[in-house]
């Protein structure tokens, strides 16, 4: 079988770029060659640490080690090979593709591969004129474009974003597109500091600031959407008394154990929970319609890019908590 360069997490805490078995391109599937891949610095930094054993279950003491595995799950590339029966792009075209199949890995794809077997349900042909670094996190961008499009809002409301990291600041900027007034809440300045702040926006330190008496000054008639990036179910149930009649709470980051919300709470105000996951091939098409029209943003929240061989030292910064650390890309030109 083909050999590949990969980015490997094989124990906890552990990165390494090494070559792996990739399988045979099967007839509905398509041979990629990776030119920038995005990292998802919560999911995989997650994985890292061996929080989790898959997307949605947190891991716990008798539980398997899911190493080794293929880190990350988006990229960009070209088109080397079809299949026989794809018809969706052709040899030669830059595509946006999720994960690679692998072999002899605790997972059985990954995204951080340098050339490997897509299925071609997960290609998406990139619209002319626009960058393939900015698709190259793709879906977590779309993550951003779903929190931000699941609650009901009409221009002017005010919709709260908890978290300033990468899935935050595409979720506020899905919401500003929508016509919201948005305050993103997060705790490093350098981060906040990316929010494009339109008239009535604001971003707010919590370091500096308490949340609610922040959020009660800025929307004293009440917010529309409180939406979780970061998984902290506290913070959603403080700031709940903000939160209008039939408002929205979207949860979208990983809450490990420390998911339980009371459900009979929201019905103080009649409030929808919303608790997005993964990606479907309508909002992906939706989240690179709006890159290719400028409603979204990403390539001004990458801070940092690595060549894909020092992959190790691209985690060795975002494991540090670095406070101005958001997008972080690895440029696979040089393998």
């Amino acid at each position: 079988m083909p050999q590949s360069p990969a980015v490997v997490f094989p124990a906890r805490r552990q990165v390494e770029f090494r070559a792996i078995t990739v399988p045979d391109m099967g007839p509905d599937e398509v041979v990629v060659r990776t030119t920038w891949s995005w990292i998802s610095n919560g999911t995989e930094g997650s994985f890292l640490r061996g929080e989790r054993v898959n997307g949605e279950t947190p891991w716990r003491p008798g539980d398997p080690e899911p190493f080794p595995l293929v880190a990350g799950y988006q990229r960009v590339g070209v088109v080397e090979a079809v299949g026989d029966q794809v018809t969706e792009c052709t040899v030669g075209q830059t595509v946006f593709a999720t994960m690679t199949r692998v072999e002899g890995m605790h997972f059985e794809a990954g995204g951080h591969v340098f050339r490997g077997p897509v299925h071609r349900s997960q290609i998406w042909t990139l619209p002319d004129g626009l960058e393939p670094r900015a698709a190259s996190g793709l879906v977590l961008t779309q993550v951003g474009y779903n929190c931000g499009a699941r609650p009901t809002l009409s221009p002017g409301d005010a919709a709260v974003v908890i978290g300033d990291g990468l899935v935050g600041h595409w979720a506020a900027q899905t919401c500003q597109a929508r016509g919201a007034r948005v305050a993103l809440l997060g705790r490093h300045p350098g981060r906040l500091s990316r929010f494009q702040a339109g008239a009535g926006d604001r971003a707010v330190d919590t370091h500096a600031e308490e949340d609610l008496a922040a959020v009660g000054a800025w929307a004293p008639e009440g917010v529309q959407a409180i939406i979780d990036t970061v998984g902290s179910v506290d913070t959603l149930v403080r700031l709940f008394p903000r939160l209008r009649h039939d408002g929205h709470l979207v949860s979208a980051g990983f809450c490990g154990e420390k998911g339980t919300i009371d459900i009979q709470l929201l019905r103080f105000r009649e409030a929808t929970l919303h608790s997005p996951s993964g990606w479907s091939r309508p909002r992906m098409d939706a989240t690179l319609a709006w890159l290719a029209e400028g409603r979204l943003r990403t390539l001004d929240l990458v801070t940092h890019t690595f060549p894909a061989a020092r992959a190790a030292e691209a985690w060795e910064l975002i494991e540090g908590a670095h406070e101005t650390t958001l997008g972080v890309l690895l440029d696979w030109s040089n393998v």
